[in-house]
């Protein structure tokens, strides 16, 4: 290479310079990609946990008992965690009148009847 001219190496390392940006864009582009399907992927997990899941809404009044939600209800939003089978039925055990929302019906994905209606709901 020594035997180029000051101008023709120049010219080359342009074109270098040119490929490698043009590289560089390829990669920022499928790493924003990857970043994109990884948020996707991790927003379906999250979504799949909640329709398996279930959440517990503590009693409003005192004296009455919480209420049960799907993981995925929108009646009853929180971030304070899921419940799985394991402990609804713990906390079945601990309020034997469980309260169940109405719409998103929590009994049907445990497996269990509907509950009968409450005096005053």
């Amino acid at each position: 290479m020594t035997d180029l001219s000051r101008s023709e190496r120049i010219r080359l390392n342009e074109g270098l310079r040119d490929w490698l940006a043009y590289q560089l864009r390829q990669t920022e582009r499928t790493l924003d990609e990857l970043r994109r399907e990884e948020a996707e992927d991790r927003r379906r997990r999250e979504v799949a946990r909640a329709e398996m899941s279930w959440k517990l809404q503590p009693a409003r009044v005192e004296g009455t008992q919480p209420m049960l939600h799907r993981g995925n209800c929108g009646l009853y939003r929180t971030q304070l965690g899921y419940l799985d089978r394991e402990h609804v039925v713990i906390a079945l055990e601990e309020f034997p009148e469980l309260a169940m929302c109405e719409l998103c019906a929590p009994w049907g994905s445990l497996g269990i009847p509907r509950p009968r209606r409450q005096p005053g709901e």
